[in-house]
């Protein structure tokens, strides 16, 4: 998994609560297991229209936005089913940071197996980014995962986040990577009990 450190980018913003899985990924599009390629169908059923054709009024469909890598979203974000395959599109198409005010929890530690930084701020923090975009929707924000800061112009945000989701992160570890740490005592006791209980 690839490390999250820091980046500088504009924002994408995506004024809807409760945008749930099936918004994000739509279930025709849930057939593979590979995390590749699942970007062109990020909200699919907003970015194109019944004809397959790209939906011009769309935010992610224009430019820069759609080379955004920071989201801005409303409450309850990434409810409805726990496709693993939401966050797979969100990390495809280019996106590493998402802010909300609130997420459901299977999407939520989905995103920090999949170097996705799911950042929650309170709604008058969100406001103040809000402000800024309404004024210069090409406003730059800085994210610095060590620092756990944000900041852009005058404004510097100071966001919460588990230390250990936070490790992981910073060194890209997902579930198997934390596994192979532990190689050599699973190796250990892999030979202990095959000399202990070699019936099994």
């Amino acid at each position: 998994m690839q490390a999250f450190k820091s980046l500088n980018s504009i924002i994408a913003l995506l004024e809807l609560d409760n945008i749930d899985t099936d918004m994000i990924i739509p279930k025709q599009f849930l057939k593979t297991i590979k995390r590749t390629g699942l970007g062109k169908n990020l909200f699919h059923e907003m970015r194109y229209d019944s004809n397959e054709k790209i939906n011009p009024d769309f935010l992610l469909n224009q430019e820069p936005f759609n080379k955004a890598k920071i989201l801005l979203a409303g409450k309850n974000f990434g409810c409805g089913s726990s496709r693993e395959h939401a966050p797979w599109s969100i990390a495809d198409f280019g996106i590493n940071v998402i802010i909300a005010e609130s997420y459901a929890d299977i999407f939520y530690n989905n995103c920090f197996k999949n170097s996705i930084l799911p950042i929650k701020l309170t709604a008058s923090e969100i406001a103040k980014i809000k402000q800024i975009l309404k004024t210069n929707p090409l406003t730059k924000f800085s994210i610095n995962l060590k620092e756990q800061k944000i900041t852009t112009q005058n404004l510097e945000i100071i966001f919460q986040i588990d230390s250990f989701k936070k490790e992981c992160l910073e060194k890209g570890l997902d579930d198997i990577d934390l596994t192979t740490q532990h190689l050599a005592s699973i190796t250990k006791f892999e030979e202990q009990r095959k000399n202990s209980k070699p019936w099994m």
